[in-house]
């Protein structure tokens, strides 16, 4: 009997909906580990709007949730965020963003644009020779498959009620770990001796009683120019803006987003019932008209 001629099937390109950059830099994960997040040291090694590859010295799962935080060139402000591992082959992974905010996509699109990486290629069209002709089916003892089934269902639900078991145990701490990532502070947090408390900017914002819209300056609407403008501030106990720096962001914006924000007046924000210094961030949009 001849031999089974073989014929080509093809795979199409991936499409990719962001530009993929490559980077090395620090990046830390934290992942939920039999019920206590376990924080991973690893390097970022590519990275997009959509999510990274890492080399990350510990275990992952696929489709496990894990929160990042990294520190991009030329962007004073760290990203942290939720993501989901895609994949994982020894030490090296792929992680998905979650929700990821426009201020954190604008800190990524700052950084590919004044870093000068090249893009990352797509794949390419992959080729695997198969047989034209399936081999033979081998047909399994009936009662043998019966026994099988039986025992794996059983270990299916010993492990499920494990996982359940875990998580229920270590639940309250992951959702700890996610608001610290998140900076969300509580309003019984205490700041540290000599620094600010760190208060995310969704809160901030809620906060906010006088605000003066910025005033596009002339040579960015010739220039075309639009985008986010990222500043750290510092709010004093009396909701007065004491301390502010651009940290992404086009130069031809920066000046016109700090004059506006520094007139800006916020709701004093307590901790332990008494006004505290507070640090934040500012986005500040501008958009052509």
């Amino acid at each position: 009997m001849a031999a089974p001629s073989l014929a080509p099937v093809l795979y199409p390109e991936s499409r990719r909906r962001f530009s993929r950059y490559p980077i090395d830099i620090a990046l830390d994960v934290i992942a939920l580990q039999s019920g206590i997040p376990n924080s991973m040291p690893g390097r970022c090694t590519d990275l997009s709007e959509a999510g990274l590859g890492a080399v990350v010295a510990g275990a992952l799962i696929a489709g496990q949730p894990v929160a990042i935080e990294l520190r991009l060139p030329n962007v004073a402000v760290p990203v942290r965020a939720r993501a989901q591992v895609r994949y994982q082959d020894r030490l090296h992974c792929g992680l998905q963003f979650i929700g990821l905010s426009v201020e954190q996509r604008e800190k990524i699109r700052y950084w590919s644009s004044q870093s000068g990486a090249h893009v990352l290629p797509r794949a390419r069209k992959i080729e695997i020779a198969v047989p034209d002709q399936p081999a033979p089916a081998v047909v399994p003892d009936s009662k043998k498959l019966r026994g099988r089934f039986r025992v794996r269902r059983r270990r299916f639900f010993v492990l499920v009620g494990f996982m359940a078991m875990l998580i229920a145990l270590g639940w309250w701490q992951w959702q700890k770990i996610w608001n610290e990532l998140e900076g969300d502070a509580s309003s019984t947090a205490e700041p540290q001796p000599g620094l600010p408390l760190r208060v995310s900017p969704e809160v901030m914002e809620r906060r906010i009683m006088y605000q003066v819209d910025p005033t596009y300056p002339d040579a960015a609407r010739r220039a075309g120019t639009q985008g986010l403008v990222i500043l750290n501030a510092v709010i004093a106990p009396d909701g007065t803006v004491k301390r502010l720096r651009p940290v992404a962001g086009s130069p031809l914006l920066a000046q016109s987003a700090l004059d506006a924000v520094q007139s800006w007046k916020y709701t004093p924000y307590r901790a332990a019932g008494q006004p505290v210094e507070v640090e934040t961030t500012i986005s500040v949009n501008f958009r052509l008209h």
